[in-house]
């Protein structure tokens, strides 16, 4: 049961988020003129230069990444992309033009488009499989560069093709393109690492029995204590680690400001909070 939901939502993952790329790069990037690289960037330039149409340079173009997909990622990783890349062409082929729409503001289409591209792409990364092209070629650069995530890979490979584009449109083109792959990757990044981002503090205090005690019972969150040594004082106390919603950080400084005004708090972020005792929909 829990395989078939697993399949269902990386299903629908991949049907959305490839519907927002190709959205996008209709939508937005074509009309004005945006190569953001990868295929669809290459195919934004064959479409302006000799009037390809979009979902054929799509398709022919990714056919010799699948086969290099095929060898060094397998075939459950390539099956995946081959749905998400032919669900792609689908959409570019068959997604209604609008010519009403205003193409006269590269600022708006670049935001926007990286914005919609972001979200697409992170949901399809998310379902492990690519929408083809340079996301397929990043993911096969990964298996030797792991400590680099996808969606900075892809926006390195995007560079070179922009380049391309900036003899085709322009150089102000070139640069609302780049602010469009920046905002592309940083969205994707975040769809990745996980939308619901918490609050991690560290709390060292004299007090630290009573501030956990209030924390267990008027929060109901749970947190940890670690001991620890003052280098300087060479005091030992319990220094005090607790993970919350970005909501509860006020109420856990009142908290422990009304216990130990002179208590040191430290409040950072965390990008994803797994484990037993910790609930999404209290964030």
């Amino acid at each position: 049961m829990k395989n078939k939901t697993s399949i269902i939502r990386d299903g629908l993952l991949i049907v959305i988020g490839t519907t927002l790329v190709s959205a996008a790069v209709k939508y937005i990037y074509l009309p004005v003129g945006l190569d953001t690289g990868g295929v669809s960037g290459v195919a934004v330039i064959l479409e302006h230069l000799a009037r390809v149409p979009l979902w054929i340079t799509n398709t022919a173009l990714n056919v010799p990444l699948f086969l290099a997909g095929l060898k060094f990622r397998g075939w459950q990783f390539i099956r995946r992309t081959a749905i998400s890349t032919a669900l792609m062409s689908l959409f570019l082929w068959v997604l209604p033009a609008f010519p009403q729409l205003p193409h006269d503001d590269l600022f708006l289409s670049a935001v926007f488009g990286g914005l919609l591209s972001g979200v697409g792409m992170g949901m399809v990364f998310s379902a492990m499989a690519t929408t083809g092209g340079t996301d397929l070629l990043a993911a096969l650069l990964q298996v030797k560069l792991r400590h680099i995530s996808i969606p900075k890979l892809v926006g390195a490979l995007d560079f070179f093709i922009i380049l391309v584009g900036l003899w085709v449109f322009g150089i102000v083109h070139g640069l609302y393109a780049l602010v469009a792959v920046f905002i592309t990757s940083k969205v994707s990044d975040w769809i990745i690492g996980g939308m619901h981002y918490s609050k991690a503090a560290w709390i060292i205090s004299r007090e630290s029995e009573t501030i956990a005690g209030a924390i267990l019972r008027d929060m109901d969150r749970g947190v940890t204590g670690v001991h620890a040594e003052g280098m300087y004082s060479r005091e030992r106390t319990n220094m005090l680690y607790c993970v919350l919603s970005p909501s509860e950080v006020p109420r856990l400084k009142q908290l422990v400001q009304e216990i130990d005004p002179r208590a040191f708090v430290i409040i950072s972020e965390v990008n994803e909070v797994t484990g037993e005792g910790f609930s999404w929909e209290k964030t």
